[in-house]
């Protein structure tokens, strides 16, 4: 705390020293006087010696390898593909060749790998062997993306230390031998390393045992390769090593040492693991389908399916500038004026897109060029000069635990590069933003730019003045169009994309240790709040039951369920906003048997908003293709006021046919609602017009101002109702007993239905209570329905159902549920949902779906003791 305090002191001095020279030196000169030199011509970064990178620093799409140049493939394709899915068929994984190290202590010797023909040599090597392990050692503090640093390689003989920097680009010579499904790879927790390899030298990993998966599938209490390395080895390692510098060369002895370590001892431990993993399986029943061994293999080889992808923004730092306003505007609890507001929010934006052209540029992260801290400073008091500008960075840097940002030198040698830039920029409210950054990136990267043009910010001044080219001769005709739709997006967004995290990849264990599933938080607190479990892990929680769950996961061929989760689109990637996307309709799924769609969560899906468009106009036309398939249409035809109707229903002279008559409940809706807020204001032809559609639901008699009431709230649930009153803040002086029917009628307890839904293409009649607006249960073929020569209904005794709703597709999917458990049983209804999915994943194509999720899925299941869904337990609750 001591050397704290006196570094805090250190730094204020040190920062008020610079302030009151800048502020002599701003004095003497203009303020846009002639720009200083870049820190970089002075400070060389090891990356700047690369003569190719994969990845740049440009708003470009990253490109993967293509074996065949000729053939055309998606940019996004994965080269090696076909291999791993063949490894991830092989019903019978064979690891045996993982060989014992019965002396597990460390030796001095190594080889330290950094020429080409040493590299070469090391492939040879490789070539021999059947199994090698690996771990790669990252350096981001001083880059945009981040870079590969080292890579340790360790045959049952052997450790190899790759210094990939040296060697960066010639890495591509062991990219056959990673390609290679012979040759096993053991990585831990190998799901950084796989993008990182693919980012930097487009190396892919072909047949991969991950210990890191193995330890889920044994549902070990920890999987932490620290955990592992003391639990097998007895050996402890440093992990605050894993953030030093490992660019730096030659590395320190403690730092190769924990290089080392990490894969020196990991063949041993997937031998210790793969021999539990075979115990388990000998000890598990025949009849269990469960293969703990192949899960384990397989769950390692979809890892290596994962392809990197640049995180993608629709502006320039723009998901950073939206939480940094969130956190900031939310810590101020509303206190915050609405000018003052808009103000913050406009700085924090110009600041973010400014950090991270700036750290695109000089190849620096953007922690490293501006904080957060510094970012919400200078937006809440904009400086007036670059003096104030300087000493309220230092001061808000300082504000922050140092522990955080020993390293970090504030202001950063960007800022101080550019101090004149940040000025101009919170300043300078007339030009457009746009071309402010295309004089920034000018004056920084252009013909005469302060800064160096390196291989890493090349593509970004081409690419970024290609991109102001097309904008400007597009700009007249597509401008506004463009803004318009992109405003209407972002609202989408903000609306309605989940405002946190979906999967909080909380686990349930049984009371034998296995793993049940994993879960979100509320589900954990339910069993705890029962002391139905104890809770034996904190981050992330888990918790072990303390009774015998109704089967396994695994058992009922559901490993879906004990898969880790990710918070992206399972489509795109998209980590910024998603939706959940319901695959199989809500319309059809709210009528599935309970034990078919209860606490099933396999076909909810998380999609961004390109996606979920995507797949919702799928949806849309499958529902179209099933309407003609079963002959049940969309939507309700028609409707008619069923007292009406048996009036017209009796012999007359007119001869008038109720078949005629009918109109449909979204165009009684519309009408009914225009026709009462706008009436009188019309002119007299629309109204007559309105008028008369209201009156064909009537049977075409005279109506009033209650019977537009009425026809407002006619196939509308309650649910409905009370949502059109709140938003439209509508005070029908006739609706108080339409929106809450009375509970019984003479006729036997019942609601008794005053309106008759037509639909002429369906052998079918569906009733409804023009009171309640609510839906009865349809009424099929030998239901309590008595039926005229003409075929409408005279008397009825509908359950009262209110969920489903005439305005939607809500009588489709009961009608076809139906049809489908009528003819086919549950496997209709198994073999519908498959229906389902097949067509979400041919429009979707989704690349990221969690493992275990399957088009085939059952989705059965039995329900436990405790389970709320439980027939007997329901019939419990029922009685009380």
């Amino acid at each position: 705390m001591e050397l704290q305090h006196k570094l805090k002191i250190a730094l204020v001095v040190a920062s008020f020293a610079a302030l009151t020279i800048l502020f002599t030196a701003g004095r003497r000169r203009k303020r846009r006087s002639v720009r200083t030199s870049c820190y970089l011509r002075d400070d060389q970064k090891p990356q700047y010696a690369f003569k190719c990178v994969l990845a740049d620093n440009s708003y470009s799409q990253f490109k993967h390898l293509k074996l065949n140049p000729n053939k055309d493939l998606d940019v996004n394709s994965h080269p090696y593909e076909s291999e791993i899915l063949s490894l991830l068929e092989n019903s019978k994984p064979e690891f045996d060749f993982i060989s014992e190290r019965t002396d597990l202590t460390l030796s001095d010797t190594y080889v330290w790998v950094e020429t080409e023909s040493q590299l070469e040599e090391l492939l040879d090597v490789l070539n021999k062997e059947t199994v090698f392990a690996v771990d790669t050692e990252q350096h981001s503090l001083r880059s945009f993306l981040g870079f590969t640093a080292l890579i340790q390689i360790s045959t049952p003989k052997e450790d190899y230390l790759v210094d990939t920097i040296a060697l960066h680009d010639s890495m591509s010579l062991l990219r056959p031998i990673f390609a290679n499904s012979r040759i096993c790879k053991v990585f831990h927790g190998a799901d950084n390393d796989i993008l990182w390899l693919q980012r930097d030298f487009h190396i892919y990993v072909v047949n991969l045992f991950d210990t890191a998966k193995a330890c889920e599938v044994l549902s070990k209490p920890q999987k932490s390769l620290a955990y592992l390395l003391e639990t097998y080895c007895g050996v402890a390692t440093n992990k605050m090593l894993q953030r030093e510098d490992w660019r730096q060369r030659p590395l320190p002895a403690d730092m190769v040492q924990y290089a080392r370590t990490d894969a020196h001892y990991l063949l041993y431990i997937a031998n210790c693991l793969l021999s539990e993993l075979k115990q388990v399986n000998e000890n598990t029943s025949t009849d269990d389908k469960f293969n703990f061994l192949l899960e384990a293999s397989r769950r390692s080889n979809m890892t290596c399916l994962q392809l990197y992808s640049k995180e993608t923004e629709g502006s320039p730092g723009e998901s950073a500038a939206s939480s940094i306003s969130s956190r900031h505007l939310n810590s101020q609890g509303g206190s915050m004026l609405v000018s003052c507001k808009t103000q913050f929010q406009d700085h924090v934006r110009r600041l973010c897109a400014w950090r991270d052209l700036m750290a695109r540029v000089h190849d620096e992260n953007l922690r490293y060029v501006l904080s957060d801290q510094a970012i919400v400073a200078l937006a809440n008091q904009v400086s007036k000069n670059t003096g104030e500008l300087y000493a309220t960075i230092a001061q808000a840097d300082l504000n922050v635990d140092l522990s955080s940002s020993l390293y970090l030198p504030s202001p950063s040698p960007v800022v101080c590069s550019h101090l004149d830039d940040i000025h101009c920029l919170l300043h300078d409210k007339s030009g457009d933003l746009d071309d402010i950054f295309l004089g920034i990136l000018q004056n920084c990267i252009g013909s005469n730019g302060s800064c160096p043009l390196s291989i890493f910010n090349y593509a970004l001044l081409v690419k970024y003045n290609l991109k102001m080219m097309t904008i400007s001769k597009q700009s007249d005709r597509k401008n506004a169009k463009q803004i318009s739709k992109k405003a209407s997006r972002e609202l989408f967004v903000q609306k309605f994309s989940c405002k946190s995290p979906v999967y909080h990849n909380c686990r349930i264990y049984a009371n034998d240790g296995r793993l049940l599933c994993y879960c979100d938080r509320r589900k954990l607190e339910w069993y705890l709040r029962r002391e139905l479990a104890e809770l034996i892990a904190d981050d992330p929680p888990a918790i072990k039951l303390l009774f015998e769950p109704k089967g396994r996961p695994e058992d009922e061929g559901n490993d879906f369920y004990i898969q880790s989760k990710k918070n992206i689109c399972v489509g795109c990637g998209e980590g910024n906003h998603y939706l959940r996307y319901r695959i199989i309709p809500s319309c059809y799924r709210i009528h599935f048997p309970e034990h078919l769609k209860s606490h099933r969560s396999h076909d909810i899906v998380l999609l961004c908003v390109d996606c979920h468009e995507a797949a919702h106009a799928a949806a849309e036309k499958h529902k179209r293709e099933l309407a003609a398939e079963f002959g049940i249409p969309l939507f309700v035809r028609r409707v008619v006021d069923t007292k009406e109707a048996f009036d017209m229903a009796e012999p007359s002279d007119s001869g008038t046919d109720v078949q005629e008559e009918g109109v449909s409940p979204l165009e009684l809706r519309t009408a009914a609602m225009a026709l009462l807020r706008h009436g009188p204001r019309m002119p007299s032809k629309r109204q007559e017009e309105l008028m008369l559609i209201v009156m064909r639901y009537y049977g075409r008699r005279e109506i009033s101002e209650e019977d537009l009431e009425k026809a407002l709230l006619v196939g509308m649930s309650p649910h409905e109702k009370r949502r059109l009153q709140k938003k439209k803040g509508l005070a029908l002086k006739h609706s108080a007993q339409s929106v809450f029917p009375a509970a019984e009628h003479q006729n036997g307890g019942c609601n008794i239905d005053t309106s008759t839904v037509v639909n002429s293409s369906v052998d079918v009649k569906n009733h409804m209570n023009a009171d309640s607006g609510s839906v009865s249960e349809t009424c099929l073929p030998g239901g309590e329905v008595s039926f005229s020569d003409d075929g409408y209904a005279k008397t009825v005794q509908p359950k009262f159902n209110p969920k489903l709703s005439l305005l939607g597709h809500g009588p489709h999917g009961k009608l076809v549920v139906d049809h489908l458990l009528r003819e086919y049983g549950e496997d209709g209804i198994r073999q519908f949902c498959q229906r389902w999915r097949q067509v979400f994943v041919a429009a979707i194509q989704p690349r990221f779906l969690p493992a275990g999720w399957d088009v085939n899925h059952s989705g059965k299941r039995d329900f436990g003791e405790f389970s709320l869904y439980n027939p007997i337990k329901k019939a419990s609750l029922a009685n009380e």
